[in-house]
């Protein structure tokens, strides 16, 4: 049944009350066993907060018919929690999406959490669609202009984003209700199941890859077994495969699948399923990964390619802690920072890391709009950055995985983006005597600058140097290294000059400085 259904993942994402849940309820056509805030402390709670998962079925888009073998659109609606307060979940369900809606209450428009996830947005999918929903709450006869005020706001807000031409549609999921209650019928969702027709398309799905499945659920059914609930993030898995929970250490043989409660007999990345294995308890796993048996290790430290996310105002200093969140999962960790300064091969989008290169030591973790600083030259600004992960406690990882960097501890009532940096694991470290096995085949550099003053010139291509060095300083350590004078001029120092730390300096086309004394 599978294969004649294109799947795409949708988030809903959006500050705490936009409406999200109302919207995914108005969307779907399918529920699933954990959506519409089932869980009991939502409904007491009255917000998300754990993920939600429904599916809209829609005819194929006459775009995608040439490009794609299947004959249905299934949407997976992916509902996120909005509170500042599960940020860790919004980031965990953000990181299995294709495309994304952000949900705007038309009332009050950007908030802190919405920027946040738009952030999230911008380093988890391809493209986004703005709904601006509670369009009933406005008043009847200002409502179109106040529409049209808030749509030119957002596009303003997204001009300098990837997401600057994202489409931006009105809704009224729920109008004159509250969430989860239906007063009348909603307003919008023929525009907006266009939209998402006409912005649909054929993912880059890699089925040929080893299997990986990330869990948001798990429970017992009775007669059957246990049901892992999740989506596929790359690979296949076929009834009777063997698949392992890496964080107990079990194998177990696929008894069953289903995708919103069809029955399949494979699955492929990007779908949306069901796994039903036996003699599994379920509060042993309440979301994580499944994969092929071996996949998947537990790693004590990392090398990331790593990027700032410009709206994060605190600093980013090497030796700093920060909350690091590999799919459902956050931990601790220290970072230190380095970059790429050359890469005549240019592999600067390589997904893996040399550790035969040189690298530059680096205090802090530059931003792009730095290269437009005057302090940094254009040699200085490094073609990649990286950073050296030391976890609290080892964390599952898979290669090339998605990395969020946070401050979870900021206080969630202040006005700022928690969002620090984003990156992919480039080589992920299990030996946890990591510092003395692994690191030492890192070539990190720090540069060091000695300032002197030219004492006189022993001919037209050599002067010499003083107040450089300490009269006991092995002067050998630093011959062959380059000197530039404050005239532009530049040099290499040859060798010592009497036992007061003076240097010979060797410096070509010196007839200038003999012409002047």
């Amino acid at each position: 049944m599978s294969s004649s259904v294109l799947n795409l993942n949708v988030g809903i994402l959006g500050h705490v009350d936009s409406g999200k849940t109302s919207l995914a309820k108005a969307l779907s056509t399918t529920a699933s066993t954990a959506s519409f805030d089932k869980n009991p402390e939502s409904q007491v709670r009255g917000i998300t907060i754990d993920l939600g998962f429904s599916s809209l079925l829609l005819d194929m888009p006459q775009h995608l018919k040439n490009l794609c073998s299947e004959e249905k659109l299934q949407l997976t609606l992916v509902d996120c929690p909005g509170h500042a307060s599960l940020i860790r979940t919004i980031i965990g369900g953000a990181q299995i999406i294709d495309l994304m809606i952000l949900v705007v209450d038309v009332t009050k428009g950007m908030q802190t959490q919405t920027a946040e996830c738009l952030v999230i947005g911008e380093v988890t999918c391809q493209k986004m669609i703005v709904v601006l929903n509670k369009t009933d709450l406005l008043p009847e006869g200002k409502r179109t202009a106040l529409i049209d005020k808030m749509t030119k706001r957002m596009k303003l807000t997204l001009a300098n984003s990837v997401f600057k031409d994202a489409p931006v549609v009105s809704v009224a999921a729920n109008p004159g209700g509250s969430e989860g209650v239906q007063s009348s019928l909603p307003v919008g969702l023929q525009d907006l199941t266009e939209t998402l027709q006409k912005f649909a398309f054929v993912p880059e799905r890699h089925i040929l890859s080893p299997f990986l499945f990330a869990v948001d659920h798990c429970f017992g059914v009775r007669g059957q077994g246990t049901v892992m609930t999740g989506t596929v993030l790359q690979g296949a898995v076929n009834v009777n495969d063997t698949v392992e929970i890496p964080s107990v250490h079990v194998t177990k043989k696929v008894k069953s699948l289903q995708m919103f409660r069809r029955p399949v007999e494979r699955a492929v990345q990007g779908d949306r399923i069901g796994i039903c294995i036996s003699q599994f308890d379920p509060n042993q796993l309440e979301r994580g990964i499944v994969c092929m048996p071996g996949y998947v290790p537990a790693i004590s430290s990392a090398i990331i390619s790593v990027q700032k996310i410009k709206y994060f105002k605190g600093s980013l200093s090497t030796k700093a802690k920060f909350h690091i969140s590999i799919g459902h999962e956050t931990v601790m960790a220290k970072l230190s920072f380095f970059s790429l300064l050359q890469d005549s091969r240019n592999t600067a989008n390589d997904n893996s890391f040399d550790f035969d290169k040189e690298y530059k030591f680096q205090e802090e973790l530059l931003f792009d709009s730095q290269k437009d600083d005057t302090s940094i030259t254009a040699k200085e600004m490094p073609v990649k950055q990286f950073a050296l992960l030391e976890f609290e406690k080892p964390v599952l990882a898979f290669p090339n995985c998605l990395i969020i960097g946070s401050k979870l501890d900021t206080d969630i009532h202040t006005n700022t983006c928690r969002l620090a940096f984003w990156g992919h694991l480039l080589e992920g470290i299990e030996d946890k005597s990591y510092s003395s096995t692994v690191l030492p085949r890192l070539k990190i550099y720090k540069e060091k600058c000695k300032s002197g003053i030219i004492d006189r010139a022993s001919n037209q291509y050599e002067v010499i140097g003083k107040n450089m060095f300490k009269k006991e300083t092995n002067i050998q350590l630093f011959v062959g290294l380059q000197v530039e004078l404050s005239t532009g001029e530049t040099g290499i120092i040859e060798s010592s000059f009497g036992q007061s730390g003076k240097v010979k300096i060797r410096i070509p086309g010196m007839e200038w400085l003999l012409r002047t004394r």
